[in-house]
C-alpha cells in the first residue's frame, strides 16, 4: 500500500508526490512548531494554511489525515503509532532541510518502507542543475546567476543581458525621500482557517515570542497569488530604486514580501516569474526594477540553496572568529537601547519580518560586531522570522552576515560604521552612532591583520592605521562598556 507525506513547507499546487489512489498525511512536523519557541505568527501560518491545504486536497477528493503537532511526539512516532500498518510506500517532496530528511530516512528504514522523493516545484532548480551551476567550492553568486539567466532565457537578448549589463544592483539604492507615498501591501480578508489558527495558537503557543494582532499573511494559493499582483500593479514600479532603503517608521516600503508565501509552497518561483513578466507586458516596468525581482527570485534564493545543500555541514558547524558571546534577553525585546536595533528586533516582533537590507546591515552587522556565537544568531532568526526555514538561515547567518565560514560565499564581511544606516536612512544621528562606531573600529582593530590581507578592506585599515591613538582608544572603551553591561 502506497502514502503520500506532505510537510508544513510543502502546500504545493500541483504537489507531484500527491495522487488520487494514496491517502495523504498532513504532518504538523516539530521541526516547524515546537524545535523552537517560533514567532506566533509563523506558527499561525503553519496551521491556517495547512488546514487550508487539507480542505482544498478533500475538495478535491482526495483523503487525508491531519497530525497536528500535539498528535505525535516525533516523526519516529507517526512511522511507529499513526502511519496504517499496511503502507510499504511513501511519497514525497524533498524536503531542503538535512535534519528532517535524516530523521524521515531512519524511521522508513526501521519500519521497512521504502521513499519515492520528488524533485520540490518551491525551486527553479534540480540538484542535478545546482551541480553543474555551482562548481567545488567556486561559490560566486555574479557567476550563478548569469548562468540562472542563460538556462532561462530571462531578460536575454541574442545572448546577450537585456539592457547591456547583468545586475542593476547599482540602481537599487536610493534613499527614501521625505514626502514619499508608499502603498500599504495587501491584507487578506481573515477566513475560517486563520481564526480557527488564532485560536490553536493562543492554545497551545500562547508563550512563543511575537504578536498575533496586525499585520496578516497570505494562507491559500489564492491570497498569495493576489499577493504576488499586488505588488507588482502598486509597489512594483519602484522597487528596484528603493530596494536597499530603509525605513525606521514603515515595515515593508516597496518590498514584496513574497517570501512568507514562497517558502511554504503556496506560489512557486515559477509561477512568481511567469506573473511578473505577464504584469510587465502591462505595466513596462523599469530595468531597475525588473532585474532586481528576477535576481531575487532566480539568483540569491536559488544560490542559497545550492550553498545549503553541498556546504551547509561545512557553514553551520564553522565560527571563522571564534565568537562565543550570548545573545542577551535585550535582543529578545528590543531593549538593547541601539534605536535603529530596538526599532527592527520591534518590527520584527510585531511582524515576522523585515526585509533583506535590515536583516543584513541591521541585526546582522550589529550581531557581528557584537561577538555573538553564531550558533545563537541562527537560533534567534530562525525562532523570530515568519519565512526562516533551515535550508535559507543555514547560508545567511553563517555566511552572509556572519562570515563564520571565513568568506566562503562572501569576499569579506558585511560589516559597517553608524554612517551606511544613516546613508540608507531616516534614522537621526544620537548616542547609537557612538556606540555603534566604537564597535566597528574595536572589531577592525581585532582584526587588522586579517584584514589588511583582503583587498576590499585594506582601505578601512588604512584609516584605523592613520587614525589618533586616543579616538580609537576612546572608540574601544565606548564598545566595551556597552558589551560589558548587556
Amino acid at each position: 500500500m502506497e502514502a503520500s507525506i506532505v510537510f508544513p513547507h510543502q502546500l504545493y499546487y500541483p504537489n507531484p508526490a500527491i495522487k488520487s489512489d494514496r491517502k495523504v498525511y498532513l504532518i504538523e512536523d516539530h521541526l516547524y512548531f515546537t524545535q523552537l519557541k517560533f514567532h506566533k505568527k509563523k506558527i499561525w501560518l503553519h496551521r491556517a494554511s495547512m488546514k487550508y491545504y487539507e480542505s482544498y486536497l478533500n475538495q478535491k477528493e482526495y483523503t487525508t489525515k491531519y497530525i497536528d503537532a500535539h498528535s505525535h511526539t516525533s516523526l519516529n512516532h507517526f512511522f511507529e503509532k499513526i502511519l496504517d500498518k499496511r503502507v510499504n510506500v511513501i511519497h514525497y517532496v524533498k524536503t531542503t532541510d538535512f535534519l528532517l530528511e535524516k530523521r524521515l530516512r531512519i524511521s522508513a528504514r526501521k519500519y521497512s518502507i521504502d521513499l519515492i522523493a520528488y524533485d520540490s516545484p518551491g525551486f527553479l532548480s534540480t540538484p542535478v542543475d545546482l551541480k553543474e551551476m555551482l562548481p567545488d567550492r567556486k561559490y560566486f553568486m555574479a557567476s550563478f546567476y548569469k548562468k540562472q539567466r542563460i538556462k532561462h532565457d530571462i531578460l536575454i537578448n541574442n545572448g546577450e543581458p537585456q539592457g547591456g549589463k547583468w545586475s542593476y544592483d547599482e540602481e537599487n539604492r536610493k534613499k527614501l525621500p521625505k514626502d514619499i507615498s508608499i502603498p500599504e501591501p495587501y491584507q487578506p480578508q481573515e477566513n475560517h482557517y486563520a481564526q480557527e489558527a488564532k485560536e490553536y495558537v493562543k492554545k497551545h503557543f500562547d508563550q512563543n515570542y511575537g504578536s498575533l494582532e496586525g499585520v496578516s499573511y497570505a494562507i491559500t494559493h489564492y491570497q498569495a497569488e493576489q499577493s504576488l499582483i499586488d505588488f507588482l500593479d502598486n509597489r512594483m514600479q519602484l522597487f528596484g530604486d528603493y530596494e536597499d532603503a530603509i525605513s525606521k517608521n514603515d515595515h515593508f516600503l516597496f518590498h514584496s514580501v513574497l517570501t512568507p508565501a514562497l517558502n511554504i509552497g503556496l506560489i512557486t518561483p515559477k509561477k512568481a516569474i511567469e506573473t511578473l513578466f505577464k504584469k510587465h507586458e502591462e505595466h513596462n516596468y523599469p530595468l531597475n526594477c525588473l532585474e532586481g525581482f528576477v535576481r531575487q527570485i532566480i539568483g540569491w534564493r536559488e544560490f542559497m540553496r545550492g550553498i545549503y545543500a553541498f556546504e551547509g555541514v561545512f557553514e553551520r558547524t564553522n565560527n571563522h572568529f571564534n565568537h562565543n558571546r550570548r545573545i542577551p534577553q535585550s535582543f529578545w525585546g528590543a531593549t538593547t537601547g541601539i534605536e535603529p536595533i530596538d526599532n527592527t528586533i520591534n518590527k520584527v516582533l510585531q511582524t515576522g519580518y523585515c526585509h533583506h537590507i535590515e536583516r543584513l546591515m541591521i541585526l546582522g552587522n550589529f550581531m557581528l560586531l557584537c561577538e555573538f556565537d553564531p550558533d545563537d544568531i541562527y537560533s534567534w532568526f530562525m525562532s523570530l522570522f515568519i519565512d526562516a526555514y533551515d535550508w535559507v538561515m543555514v547560508p545567511n547567518v553563517y555566511g552572509m552576515t556572519q562570515y563564520a565560514d571565513g568568506g566562503l560565499i562572501t569576499t569579506k564581511p558585511y560589516i559597517s560604521s553608524s554612517n551606511y544606516v544613516l546613508k540608507m536612512s531616516n534614522y537621526k544621528k544620537g548616542k547609537w552612532c557612538e556606540i555603534w562606531d566604537g564597535l566597528y573600529w574595536r572589531f577592525l582593530n581585532t582584526h587588522q591583520n586579517e584584514f589588511r590581507k583582503n583587498h576590499r578592506m585594506s582601505f578601512v585599515v588604512k584609516m584605523l592605521e592613520k587614525m589618533d591613538k586616543k579616538t580609537l582608544h576612546q572608540h574601544i572603551n565606548i564598545a566595551e562598556e556597552f558589551l560589558n553591561n548587556l
